[in-house]
């Protein structure tokens, strides 16, 4: 996941669910492709408007990102360089084995708009990095390298800009080239970790959409287009 240009909330491109119906095959290091939807998601209307329709279709998105991805028995691997934030930063941090550059800039960023961090963060971050570490970055939204990213244990590994692509796919074909059933049936088992939490990820994403509704969000997404910090009231 290249960003190296500046930051944007990656939203899958339409029917583009890589782990929707992927239910065999070999490893395969983690090429989506993501489009820019503006300077965060939340400034496009169909997330704020009030129509039941929409705002349904796209919370089952954003849920199916994240269970679609810990379903899935094949093992996924990612390469994180430049800014990755929104749904491409969901993909990132819940691959199997995530890569990042030093260069990678990780945020969640959704405090700063105005609503809960229910993407991916409640489920994953504190098992990665700790409860303290999560409710710092997540609460604070800061920023975190590629380097401190590894240090903390939110990625598994920091790489080079220049290596990074290649040591994915060797990742990736060392997976292919082992005991399928045995590397699939590990990674089943401990997505359990995961899995079990489920009822907190819906719960975030829950209060992410209520959020949605209220005044902080309309500051946070205008002090995002104007460059400046935001007004809360």
């Amino acid at each position: 996941m290249r960003r190296p240009e500046g930051p944007g909330d990656q939203r899958p491109e339409p029917d583009c669910d890589p782990f929707a119906n992927q239910r065999h095959g070999h490893a395969a290091a983690l090429d989506q492709r993501f489009a820019d939807a503006g300077p965060c998601f939340y400034s496009d209307d169909r997330a704020r408007r009030h129509d039941a329709d929409t705002r349904q279709r796209v919370f089952h998105e954003a849920r199916d990102l994240v269970y679609n991805m810990l379903r899935c028995p094949t093992p996924i691997v990612s390469a994180i360089t430049g800014p990755a934030v929104g749904a491409g930063l969901v993909v990132g941090l819940l691959a199997d084995v995530s890569l990042a550059s030093p260069q990678a800039r990780i945020v969640d960023g959704h405090t700063k708009l105005g609503v809960a961090a229910g993407d991916h963060a409640a489920i994953v971050w504190p098992l990665l990095c700790g409860m303290a570490k999560a409710k710092y970055h997540l609460l604070l939204c800061e920023e975190v390298d590629g380097a401190e990213a590894e240090r903390i244990g939110l990625v598994s590994l920091c790489v080079p800009e220049d290596e990074l692509e290649e040591r994915a796919l060797e990742i990736a074909r060392r997976l292919a080239a082992g005991a399928q059933a045995a590397i699939s049936h590990t990674k089943v088992a401990l997505n359990e970790w995961l899995l079990r939490a489920g009822p907190i990820f819906d719960a975030s994403l829950e209060l992410e959409f209520l959020d949605m509704t209220g005044p902080d969000v309309r500051e946070g997404v205008a002090a995002v287009r104007e460059k400046r910090p935001p007004r809360f009231s």
